[in-house]
């Protein structure tokens, strides 16, 4: 194991397809997303205006799509599936519900694809995921594209 590599985390030959992965829960509150809208810059008021979010479609204040995204990525982080520093390649996503405050949100993913890179050292793994809300309704998902780390010492082979 590598000094910075925690205990817990799994390099791209321990893993499998189909290997899954759960995450701790979060409770968005309206403070988060107010910070995010201030983060961003993006204050369209079905995030801000209690008022106006309440009188549209949604009926209630909902977080930014993109505020979903930022949590599973986040969650996935503290999740029983995780691995060494890498790259995030890119993200593949569906918005499906709203995301209210008091909303309690976790993570589910899977490995559904892999394959070693030609730059030595590397394997590609996309996770399914799912964001998932307190009623089990998955309110978003998709796909995450990561490069990961190959153990120290494997075959550097590249797979057809």
């Amino acid at each position: 194991m590598t000094p910075d590599k925690k205990p817990h985390e799994r390099y791209y030959d321990d893993v499998r397809l189909g290997d899954e992965g759960v995450t701790p829960e979060i409770t968005v509150t309206k403070e988060m997303i107010r910070t995010y809208a201030d983060l961003t810059g993006d204050h369209t008021p079905v995030h801000v205006d209690e008022e106006i979010a309440n009188a549209s479609h949604f009926g209630s204040i909902v977080a930014h799509g993109l505020f979903g995204l930022a949590l599973a990525d986040g969650l996935k982080t503290q999740g029983t599936l995780q691995f060494p520093p890498g790259a995030s390649l890119g993200w593949n996503w569906d918005f499906l519900r709203p995301i209210r405050v008091d909303d309690r949100l976790h993570v589910k993913y899977r490995i559904d694809a892999m394959r070693i890179t030609k730059k030595p050292g590397w394997g590609i793994v996309n996770l399914a995921s799912e964001l998932i809300n307190q009623s089990g309704e998955v309110v978003q998902k998709g796909e995450h594209k990561l490069m990961i780390l190959r153990r120290p010492g494997a075959s550097q082979e590249i797979s057809p």
